[in-house]
């Protein structure tokens, strides 16, 4: 017995020695790690000092040093880039995702269509992730469904969507992918509808800008993603009533509230950290900004920095209004007038949309252009060129030549009452200004130059023609009194043999 107890003794004590050794080690290289590992201020510190390739554009505004790893600004309407922090890098974008699956989703069904929840997609997703507690079997509608997605940012709403949309998540990643790539988009690749982890899922600052900038045109999904608030209602085909807050803390009441704020999107996983897309309008000028690889708060302040430098330093010029070296209509010929018959007929047009986005401090005459006649835009059948324009290499913005197709026809010899001719003046004044707003770098040809260049022409062919008749008869006249002076000689040379 006691030989037992010394036996029990003794493997207690080599147990509690192994595992103390083995504790001791597992503490040793866990501090180890924690020692190697950088700490938050560290890696926001690191990220601060990464360079940010605007600012090295000669005459370009200084942007903020910010504490995301990569980070794009951009004009909505023009695609222009006003701040390029390594927006090219591949990075995981997160739930940020979900700007994308909601406006491939709202491009192929409408607000009323149903969507119901499979197994695979209530399921399918990590435990404890985003989620509005949807349950097998229940339906709500796909206006209900983006909602669910941009504000409370749903995982299995998500999936459900795409299952409807694209028959299958797998089905409907293919049409994310080629809609991204009809974008623009050069480094994305996405392989679920909500951003969680996959090595295979992927995006840049810049590629995401693109993909908000499409949603930013889309009035629908900018209202469904700006709203801040919203209620499900309890229905037959789904029982619960909820209410949703907007993830996004720059909202008007949040703790970082901006007031020019429109919509946005937020995203964080343990790998992708935070990330965030925003877009913002303020006197007309929208624009949009994503921050990736970010660390909480600062995806907010970044934002806020951002979209307050790029109202503060930037303007936009209309083309039109300041193109000389394409404008035809400073031709002589090709000019703007007003005769007997109005305005005359315009020919071909700069874009009137046309703008550049430029530094404050800068003019339109410190821009480079260039002109293509290829590569043109199968949407826009009118288009003949396209004019780019660039700061030092940076673009800024561009506009098409176009065929102005707006042509009045006139019959001549038909009859007009006065009565005609009254009304025709009166929708002439009325119009003035109108047309004169309308037809701001227009080409015209002035009708009454034709006519009399015609004119001029018939003249001067008449006179030719004039004057070798009069040659002619003054040769034929030379010719006729040298026959008559000699037929006269004839006739005295023969009184001359005469004999009186």
């Amino acid at each position: 017995m006691k030989n037992m107890i010394k036996k029990l003794l003794r493997l207690s004590l080599t147990f509690l020695m192994c595992a103390s050794f083995i504790f001791s080690n597992i503490i040793t290289v866990l501090a180890d790690e924690a020692s190697e590992a950088p700490s938050a201020d560290d890696v926001i510190s690191a990220h601060q000092s990464l360079p940010v390739t605007t600012n090295e554009i000669p005459g370009w505004p200084q942007g903020p040093a910010i504490a995301a790893e990569a980070a794009c600004l951009m004009d909505a309407d023009t695609g222009v880039i006003l701040y390029n922090k390594n927006m090219d890098k591949v990075e995981f974008p997160a739930s940020t995702t979900k700007v994308l699956t909601c406006l491939v989703a709202l491009e192929n069904s409408s607000l009323d269509e149903m969507v119901t929840f499979s197994k695979e997609a209530v399921f399918g997703i990590d435990r404890g992730s985003s989620n509005v507690g949807m349950d097998v079997g229940q339906s709500i509608t796909m206006e209900e469904a983006i909602y669910c997605i941009m504000l409370a940012s749903a995982n299995e709403v998500a999936s459900a969507v795409a299952e409807h949309v694209g028959g299958s998540i797998e089905g409907f990643c293919e049409m994310m992918n080629a809609r991204a790539k009809e974008l623009g988009c050069t480094n994305t690749h996405f392989a679920n509808a909500n951003g969680l982890p996959n090595d295979e899922h992927y995006t840049t600052a810049h590629d995401l800008a693109l993909i908000a900038k499409a949603f930013n045109s889309n009035d629908t999904l900018v209202r469904i993603a700006g709203t801040t608030k919203y209620s499900v209602k309890a229905t037959a085909t789904q029982p619960d009533t909820f209410d949703m807050v907007n993830h996004h803390k720059m909202y008007p009441g949040q703790q970082y509230a901006y007031e020019y704020l429109s919509w946005g999107k937020t995203g964080y996983t343990n790998a992708a950290r935070q990330t965030l897309v925003s877009s913002a309008e303020k006197n007309g000028f929208k624009l949009v900004c994503v921050v990736m690889r970010d660390e909480k708060p600062y995806q907010y302040t970044d934002t806020h920095d951002l979209f307050e430098y790029g109202f503060a330093n930037f303007k936009k010029e209309y083309i039109a209004d300041n193109e000389t070296e394409y404008n035809i209509a400073s031709s002589d010929f090709f000019d703007t007038d007003s005769d007997i018959f109005g305005n005359s007929t315009p020919l071909l047009t700069l874009n009137t949309s046309g703008v550049c986005v430029i530094p404050k401090n800068a003019t339109f005459d410190n821009l480079n252009s260039t002109i293509s006649y290829d590569d043109l835009d199968p949407d826009k059948p009118k288009s003949i060129a396209n004019i780019r324009y660039f700061f030092e290499d940076q673009y800024v913005g561009g506009t098409t030549v176009d065929i102005y197709t707006n042509v009045q026809t006139f019959e001549f010899g038909d009859p007009v009452s006065e009565n005609a001719l009254d009304m025709e003046v009166a929708e002439n004044d009325n119009s003035a200004n109108t047309i004169n707003e309308n037809t701001e770098g227009v080409v015209f040809v002035s009708v009454r130059k034709i006519i009399i260049i015609s004119l001029i022409f018939i003249g001067c062919v008449i006179l030719f023609f004039s004057v070798f008749a009069l040659i002619r008869f003054l040769r034929n006249s030379r010719h006729r009194r040298r026959r008559i002076k000699k037929r006269v000689r004839r006739y005295f040379s023969e009184f001359d043999d005469f004999d009186f």
